[in-house]
């Protein structure tokens, strides 16, 4: 299986564009969170309307999986934190989304919302304690911040990562993570697109300017994940840990 992994898009209409193109050449495609852009002149309402119209020509191609990241965050829930209230939208569309599970040769994928607060953070590690318990070969997690300490989320200067995720990875030790969140950890010194935790696989690919977005492709059958960008393109081999130039 082949899936292709993005995130970051940030509401950039031309690497849409290009995911409209690309999509069709693989078994799944993941979008893991800030498909909006809050900085964007575009009203967020605006904003989610044309991406779902983008989500709705994508879904009947290929099976699409979407999380949020923080710029996706549209409303308040009772508990008074903020959460992506238009992925029900997304879901209504029949694309997995926050707090969702789906299943694909024996590979368990969890989608994990951004968690802005103790409540939707206790939902998060709800979810991931209820998909512990299935039965899987392998389980893919799908969640926008890179784990806290590691080159995926390291910015040139400071680490932004996720303290909650790296204590839930040391738990449960999940086969690969594929995130985003952390746009130069690819393109830093001391960062990277991929990095490893115990035996747990996170792939951050960053963001970069122009129509072709950062993306990487994981061959589930080769074990390998390629990262083409402006900087290069890599291949990582899970299973030997060794990354080549290609």
């Amino acid at each position: 299986m082949k899936i292709l992994h993005l995130a970051d898009l940030h509401y950039t209409l031309k690497q849409l564009d290009w995911l409209g193109e690309a999509a069709q050449k693989f078994d799944v495609v993941v979008i893991a969170g800030d498909l909006l852009d809050l900085v964007s002149i575009v009203e967020l309402d605006v904003q989610i309307l044309v991406v779902m119209k983008y989500l709705r020509r994508l879904h009947p191609a290929v099976p699409l999986l979407v999380s949020s990241g923080n710029h996706d965050l549209n409303a308040e829930n009772d508990d008074g934190e903020r959460y992506a209230r238009w992925m029900r939208h997304v879901r209504e569309l029949g694309i997995p989304t926050d707090g969702d599970s789906w299943e694909k040769n024996g590979i368990l994928f969890t989608i994990c919302p951004w968690w802005d607060g103790e409540a939707s953070k206790a939902a998060v590690a709800a979810q991931l304690e209820r998909d512990a318990a299935r039965p899987k070969d392998h389980w893919y997690w799908i969640y926008h911040a890179p784990p806290i300490a590691t080159e995926v989320s390291w910015d040139g200067k400071r680490d932004f990562g996720d303290h909650a995720l790296r204590k839930w990875i040391e738990h449960y030790q999940p086969d690969l993570v594929l995130g985003g969140h952390i746009h130069q950890a690819p393109f830093s010194k001391g960062g990277n697109w991929v990095d490893q935790l115990g035996k747990t696989w996170i792939v951050n690919n960053g963001k970069q300017i122009g129509p072709v977005p950062t993306f990487a492709v994981i061959d589930t059958d080769a074990q390998t994940a390629q990262w083409p960008s402006l900087a290069g393109h890599e291949r990582m081999h899970f299973a030997t840990g060794e990354k080549i130039e290609l």
